[in-house]
């Protein structure tokens, strides 16, 4: 008989110390649908553990001057092997509450505790349930790199018991929340006895619009890219393509057939262009847009039921999915409303500027968005009537983290960014152009 493997059991970092909780969870492989590790089940009690520890170290902390932070953020840094020196210059405030998401756990943990820390502030983070190794190893070099107890406190568990626990505490009164509108919502009215000060970065139902004069051989493999990157869980990617009428047929062929090429692998393929999805109800969610865009009528041309998804024995529980697009499908279709938030794209046609603008705001989200054209003085037109907080120019991701991040309308307030991470109420729209 073969030997059962012990699972990883995770504890919460509170005060400098490692502590056990009277309650775990199941974390799961994606890969594989198998129970990965166990996670802390926390609440209450550990939220006021962590805020007690997290006012202890606070005079202390906000006290040492900005240099000898900054020291210790770069001796994380060099143990995490990436830079957060350029957080080093900010006013303290008090206890900062983190919630970060899943799509992309230890980078936008990080770069929440990295301003925060570096302005003096102790922190009590709250990871998501879904991914917490990571933030559990992090721990793990705070006390190599010299941060005092209690100055970072990491707390794990779910959003209903540890999260609300966090943001209603009244002696935590800054939040910085990374993730989904309706549980900002949730977070707003929590703290909203509180005043609290909030940095909230939501969703994004991302347009790309590419007019006759886009490049089709940068514009497609790009497109295609900012579309299925990370299983299309990032809230930067593209969602919804307008293509110009003269164009459209065109780009639909290529854009499909440069689809089927991207390959859905295991973690341990080098040559996967993407992943499983994050659990296995998020897959099931992500599946029923696509079948309600059929039952409206609409055409799959590729991915989720069209093509046949090849995976290893050991993976087919895993939670993948291939890349899709779907095409003739109405802009007042859920799936051109509401952030999908996995491999599915929607491709429509355009007659004209004035009318893709228009169709590109008609959504509550205003995060990002991607103009392709060879015309200068269409791109500045078109970028400043669009309600998107950032604007690509025949490219997408490329990005000077000195700018300030964020969105419009329903993707949150606030801005995230080196220099910017509080600037919380200021619109500010930046426009990246490619050379």
């Amino acid at each position: 008989m073969a030997a059962t493997k012990e699972l990883l059991m995770l504890e919460n970092f509170i005060g400098g110390k490692f502590l056990p909780c009277n309650s775990y969870i199941d974390s799961y492989d994606p890969s594989t649908g198998e129970v990965y590790c166990k996670v802390p089940n926390s609440g209450k009690e550990e939220i006021e553990a962590a805020v007690e520890a997290a006012r202890e170290a606070f005079p202390a902390w906000s006290s040492q001057s900005p240099q000898g932070r900054s020291q210790v953020l770069n001796r994380i840094a060099d143990l995490l092997e990436q830079s957060l020196e350029e957080f080093a210059q900010a006013e303290s405030k008090d206890q900062a509450g983190l919630i970060s998401p899943w799509n992309l756990p230890l980078y936008l943990l990080t770069w929440k505790i990295a301003p925060a820390i570096a302005s003096g502030n102790t922190v009590i983070a709250k990871p998501s349930e879904l991914t917490s190794v990571t933030a559990w190893m992090m721990c793990k070099l705070l006390d190599r790199a010299g941060v005092p107890p209690g100055v970072v406190n990491i707390v794990f568990g779910t959003g209903p018991r540890v999260g609300e626990a966090l943001v209603s505490h009244p002696e935590v009164p800054l939040i910085s929340f990374t993730g989904s509108q309706p549980t900002a919502e949730r977070i707003t009215m929590l703290s909203a006895p509180h005043c609290k000060k909030l940095s909230l970065e939501l969703g994004g139902k991302n347009p790309a619009i590419v007019f006759e004069d886009a490049v089709l051989e940068e514009c497609i493999p790009a497109t295609v890219r900012s579309s299925f990157a990370n299983q299309g869980e990032i809230c930067l990617c593209t969602s919804r393509i307008f293509v110009q009428n003269s164009i459209y047929h065109e780009f639909v062929k290529r854009f499909v057939e440069a689809t089927r090429k991207w390959k859905v692998g295991i973690p341990s393929d080098p040559s996967a262009s993407m992943g499983a999805l994050i659990s296995k109800t998020h897959l099931e969610k992500v599946r029923s847009y696509v079948k309600k865009a059929r039952a409206e009528g609409a055409q799959v041309l590729c991915g989720e039921g069209v093509d046949q998804l090849s995976l290893p024995p050991r993976n087919q529980a895993g939670y993948f999915m291939l890349p899709t697009v779907i095409t003739d499908i109405k802009d007042d279709s859920c799936c051109m409303k509401e952030e999908i938030f996995g491999p599915v794209t929607c491709v429509v046609p355009f007659d004209n500027e004035e009318e893709v603008i228009q169709r590109a705001n008609s959504v509550k989200y205003g995060l990002a968005a991607t103009v392709w054209s060879s015309n200068v003085g269409r791109v500045h037109r078109v970028a400043k009537k669009l309600q998107s907080g950032l604007v690509w120019t025949n490219c997408w991701l490329i990005r000077e983290l000195n700018l300030p991040f964020g969105g419009m309308k329903s993707s949150g307030i606030g801005r995230e960014g080196a220099k910017d991470s509080y600037d919380f109420f200021t619109e500010i729209k930046t426009i990246t152009v490619k050379h």
